[in-house]
């Protein structure tokens, strides 16, 4: 976090710079539906925190082009779960801060993955592999080492509901299906790379029912999860509604 030298500093400009210098850290679970834009805003929040911010989702869709790379999918797009789970000792999700956007990229085996992962080829895979018990017990245990400190700003599917129940702050993001599929569809043409809306909103719609209709850690609000629904709202006004929130849990934490 970088205070502004000026002195046009905001009430929430003073407040983040006096709870930083105070080591006030919280953990800040962001979870919800695909393509809400839960990324951006956990990466503007922990970024203006100065906190590490952690993007789950990220780690499935290594774990799941580590799968397709094995050709561990059947041609009807079922997992080939035997010979994955005999895999998994060698599977190491991390991440590397890229030096010119100060943000972290996934990393699967010491291979940068961050453009890959995000293909639709991957994504048409992720809710397989997330729905496989071995695969999120595996992730957990990683997500749940990074946040023992704190500080962590993490967003997923089940943070506040699995990896991180005791989270101080739970936020559950959503938006119209509609809405979701055509913002993906906008960042992967800014991104220079191949889209086709029909298949993006077909594919965020079967998502959202796999993601909460599986066996382990289905997506749900948990009970004490802020709910935001993003469909009409730009980032800023994101970024403005999730700082208020931080500031009222920050006020209530002893």
């Amino acid at each position: 976090m970088l205070v502004k030298e000026d002195a046009d500093l905001t009430v929430y400009d003073i407040i983040i710079h006096y709870h930083i210098t105070m080591n006030k850290k919280i953990i800040v679970a962001i979870d919800g539906h695909s393509s809400c834009g839960k990324s951006t805003m956990a990466k503007q929040l922990a970024r203006d925190l100065g906190y590490i911010y952690v993007d789950t989702g990220a780690m499935y869709r290594a774990v799941t082009l580590f799968a397709m790379r094995l050709q561990l999918f059947d041609a009807d797009g079922s997992v080939k779960a035997d010979e994955l789970k005999a895999r998994m000792g060698e599977v190491a999700v991390t991440f590397s801060l890229n030096p010119s956007s100060g943000l972290p990229e996934v990393c699967l085996n010491g291979e940068n993955v961050e453009r890959t992962v995000r293909t639709l080829e991957v994504s048409q895979h992720v809710s397989a592999i997330a729905a496989l018990p071995f695969v999120r017990t595996a992730m957990v245990e990683q997500q749940q080492k990074m946040g023992e400190q704190k500080g962590i700003v993490m967003d997923g599917r089940d943070i506040g509901t699995t990896v991180f129940p005791q989270a101080e702050l739970k936020i559950f993001v959503t938006a119209s299906a509609e809405v979701r599929a055509q913002r993906r569809y906008d960042e992967l043409k800014m991104k220079g790379m191949e889209a086709d809306y029909a298949a993006i909103l077909k594919n965020v719609e079967e998502r959202d029912y796999i993601d909460s209709h599986r066996e382990v850690s289905p997506l749900r609000k948990a009970d004490d999860a802020l709910l935001l629904d993003n469909s009409e709202m730009s980032i800023e006004q994101q970024n403005k509604w999730l700082r208020e929130k931080v500031e009222e849990r920050w006020s209530s934490c002893k």
